[in-house]
């Protein structure tokens, strides 16, 4: 299924989307491909593979201490788009979150095409700005690939507005100032800050990130986004976990949860 086909399907039924996000090749490959294909199996509705880096400047200690793991066992960016490809063979959208660096390396062009061919949808690019993103919007056209940029309650009412004319599929709205990382509240900005995108154009997509920890969670950003992006409460599941199986038997129930969450939305 496509990403605005997820979503069509998801607003018709009165709810969110899921989006699940785990890391690429944590703890190894195989292990993140068996993870995000339990998080499918659970309910969630839209993985988000992260590319591992070493300088990750949005990410929390749990996301960035997967990556480490990652990045220790040798994943590598051709790794990354062999994990897309399985999961998107569960018959889950698949969408890339990367720092721009990694892009630059490999080639912006030869990138784009060769996650296109991967089977994702588009790519988060959480420290690139569309001011200075030439060279992703020229290849995202050539590809068909979705792009979604980043907004925050400190975006003004023209950066939010520039912002949204170039997103294609959805944007990624940050619900707190901050870095990523579970908590025990849900931010009380990001009601404010999805008013404010709706009121600058009403048919994109909005996802929330940054806090949602569990099906409570979930339901509460829920009630307003269109999709509720959970990582590092995924995340922890594995990193906490004894051994394989059981991280995944964890997964599964905190996917479960976030899915039954989304699913008691009433609109």
């Amino acid at each position: 299924m496509s990403l605005s086909g997820a979503f069509e399907k998801a607003r018709a039924e009165g709810r969110p989307l899921i989006v699940g996000c785990m890391p690429a090749g944590f703890p190894t490959v195989d292990d993140s491909i068996a993870s995000m294909v339990a998080m499918v199996e659970s309910g969630i509705d839209v993985i988000e593979v992260e590319l591992p880096y070493s300088d990750p400047v949005m990410d929390g200690p749990v996301i960035q201490k997967a990556s480490d793991i990652a990045l220790a066992h040798g994943v590598r960016t051709r790794d990354t788009f062999r994990i897309i490809e399985a999961v998107a063979k569960a018959g889950a959208p698949v969408v890339l979150m990367t720092y721009w660096n990694p892009v630059e390396r490999y080639g912006v062009d030869a990138f784009a095409r060769d996650l296109s061919a991967a089977g994702a949808t588009g790519m988060i690019t959480p420290d690139l700005i569309p001011d200075e993103a030439d060279e992703w919007l020229a290849a995202s056209d050539a590809y068909r690939l979705d792009r979604t940029f980043l907004v925050s309650p400190s975006s003004t009412d023209a950066r939010l507005a520039m912002t949204l004319t170039h997103c294609r599929g959805w944007v990624y709205a940050t619900a707190l100032m901050g870095v990523t990382g579970a908590r025990e509240a849900v931010s009380s900005e990001a009601p404010e800050l999805v008013t404010r995108i709706r009121a600058a154009d009403a048919d994109i997509p909005v996802g929330v990130g940054l806090g949602v920890r569990d099906g409570v969670q979930a339901a509460e950003v829920g009630a307003y986004a269109d999709a509720v992006i959970v990582g590092s409460a995924l995340i922890r599941r594995v990193l906490e976990a004894p051994d394989r199986a059981a991280g995944l038997a964890s997964l599964r129930d905190l996917g479960a949860d976030l899915a039954k969450g989304a699913r008691s939305v009433t609109r």
